[in-house]
């Protein structure tokens, strides 16, 4: 089964991806992954990209896309993969759309995760990590992973703590509404490219605003 998977910043894209991944054993692939392997093995793909990342410059589609479909060719995605953080806009879905086609490669299914953009910069902002250990979910906007109030003072859901603290790039608001900006824009944006799948593959739609478990349900139920 062959996935790309769709979600703004705040969604909870990545944890429904592992979802994914352990229900049918398919490597979950991220772009940033997939550089930072070519870069280290020194491929040429791998050269190229750096050179741009060097100069603090986007990688071209034309290097992007062959080092994906390299990816897409290895063994271990021979039963399926699962493609997260690409395309981003609609001429990247155009340049991966046709790639996979003219490599014979098939895309089974498309999953976007819905969720209104207010809600989104609010889990974004919401987000609180225990000094104990930043694994323990807690989000001041999220009823179900709320932190604790004791004594007046908001304390970690999972072992008490009361070092919460907020990372400060989930704070920046500017930059949130940059990357949220990409993606709901139905023009040339993420949402673009969502709509450009649309017409070639089916598209799984998911409700993202209910907890996690529910999401998942919900999620597993439609690729059964």
């Amino acid at each position: 089964m062959n996935i790309l998977i769709f979600g703004p910043n705040g969604s909870g894209k990545g944890t429904q991806g592992a979802v994914v991944q352990k229900k049918y054993g398919v490597p979950h692939i991220e772009t940033g992954v997939i550089f930072r392997e070519n870069i280290k093995r020194g491929t040429e793909l791998g050269k190229q990209a750096k050179e741009f990342i060097d100069r603090g410059e986007l990688v071209p589609d034309g290097i992007t896309v062959p080092m994906i479909l390299n990816r897409l060719r290895e063994a271990d995605c021979k039963n399926g993969w699962l493609l997260d953080g690409f395309p981003r806009n609609l001429a990247q879905a155009e340049a991966l759309g046709t790639a996979l086609a003219e490599a014979g490669i098939t895309l089974d299914y498309v999953i976007v995760i819905l969720l209104d953009r207010e809600i989104a910069k609010k889990r974004i902002m919401g987000r609180r990590l225990c000094a104990v250990d930043n694994n323990h979910p807690n989000n001041i906007y999220i009823d179900a992973i709320k932190p604790v109030l004791k004594e007046g003072k908001m304390v970690c859901r999972v072992c008490g703590s009361d070092k919460l603290t907020a990372r400060a790039d989930d704070q920046d608001e500017a930059a949130i509404d940059k990357r949220h900006g990409i993606y709901y824009d139905t023009q040339t944006g993420t949402l673009a490219a969502v709509n450009y799948f649309k017409q070639r593959v089916k598209v799984l739609e998911v409700d993202g605003t209910p907890g996690v478990k529910e999401v998942s349900e919900s999620l597993l139920k439609m690729l059964s």
